[in-house]
């Protein structure tokens, strides 16, 4: 938590991922590998390398190409394709980095990143979605839809890339003790990501007040203690708060 806190942005995340895993592999070499279950993939491993290559390329080359080519398009796939590429352990990791990406530079409001995150989780599937929305309300029209589909394929792209290329060497990797110890320590660091993210920015730009707070306590016990629908909650909530604003 205290790397995010330090260090804003996409750079304090991969930090403190690469120092949960470098910490694993000291500290967690007693966590057992994986040692049956043969995983075999039919992908060749020069299609495997040809995709972690061009993963890493777009990476890299991707920021360059932003600052001599003036284009929204470009910039946007760059944005996503960034904040895709370095999310691990769960989708909420990435709204620290959209915040960045989409908010700093005024793209959209802080208001409607958190409208677009609280439809996402009202609906089935993974938290990437909120990318379509995102793009969407950048500009009217069909410059929008085509901004949000730019920015769909683009942060869904690096981990289609990843799981690719890792395919054909994962069997053996998984096997390994060391590698075992470095992906425990990199989840214990992503669980420290998610509680930053969970301060800021939901906590910090959403609850302002101390009705804020009490609606979102009630949010919570609502999902975890009466098992609510999460739309059902999403859409109760908000309708509390206006009755709250009226009183």
């Amino acid at each position: 938590i205290g790397i995010t806190m330090l260090l804003v942005g996409s750079v304090g995340q991969l930090v403190a991922i690469v120092f949960g895993a470098v910490a694993g592999f000291c500290v967690c070499r007693d966590v057992a590998a994986t040692k049956s279950g043969a995983m075999r993939f039919p992908i060749g491993r020069s299609a495997a390398i040809t995709a972690l290559i061009l993963c890493a390329v777009l990476f890299v080359v991707l920021p360059v190409l932003i600052h001599t080519v003036d284009s929204q398009g470009l910039a946007v796939f760059d944005a996503f394709y960034r904040a895709g590429a370095l999310v691990f352990g769960g989708g909420h990791v990435v709204l620290p980095l959209l915040q960045t990406e989409v908010v700093d530079p005024g793209w959209i409001t802080t208001e409607e990143f958190l409208a677009g995150y609280g439809m996402a989780q009202a609906v089935p599937g993974p938290l990437f979605t909120v990318a379509a929305y995102i793009g969407a309300v950048m500009q009217p029209g069909l410059a929008g839809v085509v901004l949000g589909l730019i920015a769909l394929v683009a942060i869904f792209l690096p981990g289609l890339l990843l799981v690719y290329g890792m395919m054909p060497f994962w069997d053996d990797l998984r096997q390994r003790p060391a590698a075992a110890a470095m992906v425990a320590g990199a989840n214990a660091a992503v669980v420290g990501i998610l509680a930053a993210a969970l301060y800021n920015p939901l906590w910090t730009s959403a609850v302002v007040g101390t009705m804020d707070a009490v609606i979102a306590v009630l949010g919570f016990a609502l999902l975890v203690h009466y098992k609510l629908p999460p739309w059902g909650v999403v859409l109760l909530l908000p309708a509390l708060a206006v009755v709250a604003q009226m009183m």
